[in-house]
């Protein structure tokens, strides 16, 4: 049995250790808003947070976040959207949303662990995250004006 903690909540399972942590939330605790893209880690769609920071699930194994804290898509606000989510809709970003909660865990990690975001910033950030509708240009103003009011631009 492999234990860590999945929105706040202990969770145990009983897989094998070298599980990629995206199929153990997917199949095993039912938490589908994290999608599968490449399996490689190269396009983000599998971004979820440990400890705070975003990592691909679909290449990390259940073993090494043993005791750990994993964020979903469905654990970053409790109350409401979180203020990149706000900043999303408002600026239409998605279109087919398949990629969508690994941009936004990405910009969410990204914006929380920096002191002050500017464009050339965000461009850096999110390099790795993919989107086949080619939607950066409203990621990346969304993402500024998340950071803004999140006092971080």
């Amino acid at each position: 049995m492999i234990s860590f903690f999945v929105n706040g909540k202990k969770v145990e399972v009983d897989v094998p250790e070298d599980t990629p942590l995206l199929w153990v939330i997917r199949e095993e605790l039912g938490l589908l808003g994290t999608k599968f893209g490449c399996g490689k880690a190269l396009c983000g769609s599998c971004t979820m947070h440990l400890n705070g920071e975003a990592i691909r699930t679909c290449v990390m194994p259940i073993a090494a976040v043993a005791g750990q804290r994993i964020t979903t898509i469905e654990g970053i606000q409790e109350d409401g959207l979180h203020p990149v989510q706000k900043a999303w809709a408002e600026q239409g970003v998605p279109q087919c949303g398949y990629c969508q909660s690994g941009q936004i865990m990405q910009a969410i990690s990204f914006i929380e662990n920096s002191d002050r975001i500017t464009e050339s910033d965000v461009i850096k950030s999110m390099d790795g995250n993919l989107c086949r509708c080619g939607t950066y240009n409203k990621m990346k103003t969304a993402i500024l004006n998340a950071a803004k009011s999140m006092g971080k631009a």
